[in-house]
């Protein structure tokens, strides 16, 4: 029988689901592409990275949990500098629970907000040994009652540890589903939804990984590398960013 906390949380996550999805039928968040166009990106991607992986360093599901935790308003790259560490003390809940409060939050220290992201990981630790049996549990709604995990974070452990075929979207998918007209969407909720929808089986599981690597190198949230992108003929941003080389010859006299 579910713990009213847990029931609680699954009641409010069908509801935004439910909503979010009503205003996604009702034409609010309608996709700006064919589905030959949609189809024509995702074929791409998966030809270009058949294999995507997550560029968080981890162990396992509960160390992947604490990265996620960790990369919140932080890079990739800081957090598995500081992680590499900490995983080598600790990697299990118990572990952390043993680690204690200041020596975890002298490990994490370079990481932004690494007091609250302290609390986080103890309370989340000694959630999963007293309610969870030390397991990270396969399942949103549980994932979701953890301390400093919201449902982006959820996805991500339920889509690399575990396989599920899960979206997290972050500022990346964000950009990179409105701006390329992908899967328009005011919330990143909507933006979820929509590209589940319009995703077929075979792609589902790696659209995260590929949308999240191209915002990350390609699709720029400043500038926008337009002449390096695989979809560009396909994208629906106007104007596109000219290679660097062009932009010089425009501006010769």
């Amino acid at each position: 029988m579910e713990k009213p906390a847990v029931a609680s949380a699954a009641k409010r996550t069908r509801s935004r689901a439910q909503s979010a999805s009503a205003k996604a039928k009702s034409g609010g968040a309608g996709p700006g592409l064919t589905p030959a166009q949609i189809h024509e990106i995702f074929s791409r991607f998966a030809a270009a990275m058949p294999h995507p992986e997550t560029e968080l360093k981890h162990i396992n599901p509960f160390t992947l949990l604490v990265a996620v935790v960790l990369s919140a308003q932080a890079t990739d790259a800081g957090v598995n500098k500081a992680t590499k560490t900490l995983f080598e003390l600790a990697d299990t809940p118990q572990k952390i629970l043993d680690l204690g409060e200041e020596r975890l939050r002298d490990a994490i220290k370079t990481i932004g907000l690494f007091n609250t992201k302290t609390k986080n990981i103890i309370a989340l630790s000694k959630a999963l040994v007293e309610e969870h049996g030390g397991k990270v549990p396969q399942d949103r709604a549980l994932l979701e009652t953890l301390p400093g995990v919201g449902r982006k974070s959820a996805n991500v452990v339920l889509n690399v540890a575990f396989g599920q075929p899960t979206i997290a979207v972050d500022t990346h998918i964000f950009r990179v589903a409105n701006r390329t007209g992908l899967a328009p969407g005011k919330t990143p909720l909507q933006v979820e939804l929509e590209l589940e929808r319009i995703a077929e089986p075979k792609f589902i599981r790696n659209v995260h990984h590929w949308l999240i690597l191209h915002g990350r190198y390609v699709c720029k949230a400043k500038k926008p590398e337009c002449w390096r992108c695989i979809i560009a003929d396909v994208c629906k941003f106007e104007p596109k960013t000219p290679a660097p080389a062009e932009s010089g010859k425009s501006r010769a006299p």
